[in-house]
């Protein structure tokens, strides 16, 4: 079955995250410790389970789907982006332009690594359909969507290619406000993270009245790194909980991607936005990532603020926070994207998928247990 993420979003709040397991960590978050919090940025999942047993491929087992991110809802309305990868070994599409021009265009997507094209292609028609490809010359414009991927392989029957256009624009659709739900959701429905089960996840920060009360949310998908290197808050939980490695039918080395998208409502231009992307794998590095060879990291940033900045007729004004005030930026952008990492393991649960391949969720006790052998639960 095809799940719209509705439901899932309404019961986020119902699941514990990884501050409710008394996880430390630094900084404060906004309302909803979600991308969400910074204001006109909506989320919306298209999740695809189908099906059990031996895979055959074009008909399951399904473990995937659509993650849509809108930086200003269902509206046109370009905003300052930037971007930067630490390792290629991935996709995100539209970068090119994004670097020319400075402004992100539409919505982001992140789903498996063999959709990219569909979900691509179908975001064209549903801009189009709604209106949200800007002015243009009778019927005629141009769209360079963006969407970024992380492989699924080892639970979803990935070259089925069973994403469609219905579950883009489920994604679309849905995309709401407020808290949204984690884990095994979306794009990450079949994802790993340090031999775990991973997905999705997301944090914020919201700054101090003297660092500007800018919000910097984060959103990630994961699915990278070595059971051996995973740490939380400067805890080795990787060496403490050495068993319920994934139980596959083939022996596998590092490797996976994990995408982020950090948003803020902070002025920033184009170059200062590439400078907060440069400071995610900061935080990627704090939980054990370290951009192995086999892994696609890549990240983009964008800006709400500046709404007018975007026109084709005239000159415009813009506002800039000044480089010498960036630096609560460069933390909470950092310490974000820890949070959501964690975030994102805590919240999956075990699944079972292609072959009967099994990845396993984190026990939360054995987890806690981890820290307060090293004084670091925080409750």
């Amino acid at each position: 079955m095809a799940l719209a993420m509705s439901a899932a979003a309404a019961s986020a709040a119902d699941k514990p995250r990884a501050r409710d397991l008394g996880i430390p960590f630094v900084g404060t978050p906004g309302p909803n410790n979600a991308i969400t919090d910074v204001p006109g940025v909506t989320v919306g999942y298209s999740t695809i389970i189908e099906g059990e047993g031996k895979i055959q491929v074009g008909k399951g087992p399904v473990r995937t789907g659509v993650t849509a991110i809108l930086p200003r809802g269902k509206a046109f309305g370009p905003s300052f982006a930037g971007w930067y990868s630490l390792n290629g070994n991935g996709e995100m599409t539209g970068t090119t332009w994004i670097e020319e021009s400075g402004f992100l265009e539409g919505p982001i997507m992140i789903t498996n690594t063999h959709s990219v094209g569909v979900v691509r292609d179908s975001v064209i028609s549903w801009e189009a359909e709604n209106n949200l490809v800007g002015p243009h010359f009778r019927d005629l414009y141009w769209r360079l969507p963006v969407v970024a991927e992380t492989w699924d392989g080892i639970l979803n029957d990935i070259n089925g290619m069973h994403v469609k256009k219905e579950h883009v624009y489920t994604a679309l659709d849905t995309a709401k406000s407020g808290p949204i739900a984690e884990g095994n959701v979306g794009g990450g429905t079949g994802m790993n993270l340090f031999n775990f089960k991973g997905g999705t996840g997301t944090a914020s920060r919201k700054l101090s009245a003297e660092d500007g009360s800018y919000n910097v949310g984060v959103l990630v998908q994961g699915n990278f790194a070595s059971r051996a290197d995973l740490t939380v808050a400067g805890v080795p939980v990787g060496k403490e909980i050495t068993d319920l490695m994934p139980d596959v039918s083939w022996k596998r080395e590092e490797a996976g991607s994990i995408i982020v998208v950090v948003a803020t409502d902070a002025p920033l231009l184009p170059h200062q936005l590439k400078r907060l992307a440069r400071r995610v794998p900061l935080g990627i590095a704090k939980t054990g990532g370290y951009g192995g060879n086999g892994s696609g990291d890549i990240f983009i940033t964008f800006s709400t603020a500046n709404p007018e900045a975007f026109n084709q007729e005239k000159n415009t004004t813009v506002e800039m926070v000044s480089n010498d005030k960036m630096n609560p930026l460069f933390h909470a952008t950092a310490d974000a994207t820890e949070e959501a990492i964690i975030n994102a393991m805590v919240a999956a649960e075990t699944m079972k998928g292609r072959d009967d391949n099994v990845s396993f969720a984190i026990p939360h006790d054995r987890l806690q247990e981890a820290l307060k052998k090293y004084n670091r639960l925080s409750k």
